[in-house]
């Protein structure tokens, strides 16, 4: 498996930074407008459903590598042969409104069919917040001896903040830092923060051990382009002014 010389740099330079526009969002208009706020706000690459046809407009539309979200392993088969640059199980988030859990034997079942179907394409897979911190752990680990080439963090939609502003937050983010602290520290293969996080809170997770983060909501329920890029603008910023302990040097 070769990764996308775009992303390996920028995971390299521990600042990789995905935008989601949703893993149920089919939207072309909405998709393409954050897509394109995306990469002209500096992102590094960009998250969508797993649907061909999206794919294929997004693919017009973008020089980023496109990344497709799915929990059904033969939706990326189509999506990939209509150009996606990587895949992502995961974006578990917007299921559990619904009361569907992802438990830790499912998540490793997915990540073997997918491997079976795709061997060659990066594969992204996310473990499940709703797992304890030391199961996450290990869920990780075999993840990585399953195949997957980035690991992904969630817990934004199960965190209750109590404050406003800043300190919200950070209670916000609490969840998904803490599992890439620990997960950053058993896995070789980037760790990707994700699911609740802010301008705020992403240099957190470089600092925790996370390679790059993913955002989503802080990006995708703007209203207006203007908006979105200049969010993505902030995150760029914000991960470009944090040193991580690995490196021992400032972006």
């Amino acid at each position: 498996m070769t990764m996308h010389p775009r992303l390996q740099t920028a995971f390299d330079q521990r600042r990789a930074l995905k935008i989601i526009s949703g893993l149920n969002n089919f939207d072309s208009e909405r998709v393409a407008a954050i897509v394109t706020a995306a990469e002209q706000g500096g992102a590094t690459f960009v998250d969508i459903a797993a649907n061909s046809a999206l794919v294929q407009l997004i693919r017009s539309l973008t020089s980023l590598p496109i990344c497709v979200s799915a929990v059904k392993p033969d939706l990326f088969v189509a999506a990939v042969a209509a150009g996606a640059d990587l895949i992502e199980i995961g974006n578990f988030d917007s299921f559990y409104a619904q009361g569907r859990r992802f438990e830790a034997e499912e998540v490793l079942a997915l990540t073997h069919q997918t491997r079976s179907l795709l061997p060659d394409i990066t594969l992204s897979v996310t473990v499940p917040h709703i797992l304890e911190l030391d199961q996450q752990v290990q869920l990780a680990e075999e993840l990585v001896k399953a195949g997957a080439d980035i690991i992904q963090t969630e817990g934004g939609t199960s965190s209750t903040p109590t404050h406003p502003g800043t300190l919200g937050l950070m209670e916000k983010a609490a969840p998904t830092l803490a599992a890439a602290y620990e997960i950053s520290r058993a896995v070789s293969v980037p760790v990707l923060c994700a699911s609740g996080l802010s301008s705020v809170t992403a240099p957190l997770a470089i600092a925790s051990g996370a390679a790059g983060v993913g955002v989503g909501s802080a990006i995708n329920q703007l209203n207006s382009e203007v908006a979105m890029i200049a969010a993505v603008r902030g995150l760029v910023e914000a991960l470009a002014t944090v040193s991580h302990p690995l490196l021992g040097v400032r972006g």
